[in-house]
């Protein structure tokens, strides 16, 4: 699944309502009016127990949606299921870790990132 494929899936089964962001520049990826959910998705090709989240990223979506009373979300797909997280109440552990600069445009150079991993154990299954 792609992260196309998982925004219309999430417009069947939970957010009919669901609109993409304006930017492709944007730190977020959709946005659910009625549910005030400011949404990043991922889409992993294979499953962890624990998914990654970029620390730049997690501050981009609490700033804007504590300056605009939203929740943000942050939704993976692996091959065995989709995962909500609720930011507000993630279990945060940072840590410096060396990744590739960009994965959608497949620079592979190495960088340091600030990243925390949730767990599946801790995520609401859609």
């Amino acid at each position: 699944m792609n992260e196309k494929e998982l925004f219309e899936y999430l417009k069947k089964c939970c957010y009919p309502d669901l609109e993409m962001a304006t930017s492709k520049m944007s730190r977020w990826d959709c946005y659910s009016p009625k549910t005030h959910h400011r949404i990043e998705l991922k889409c992993r090709g294979k499953h962890y127990e624990t998914l990654l989240i970029e620390k730049k990223k997690f501050d981009a979506i609490i700033e804007k949606c504590n300056d605009n009373l939203d929740i943000p979300i942050y939704i993976n797909y692996t091959p065995k299921g989709v995962y909500r997280f609720n930011l507000y109440l993630a279990k945060t552990d940072w840590q410096i870790q060396f990744h590739n600069r960009t994965t959608e445009f497949k620079n592979k150079n190495k960088i340091p990132k600030e990243v925390a991993f949730l767990d599946v154990k801790d995520a609401e299954i859609l």
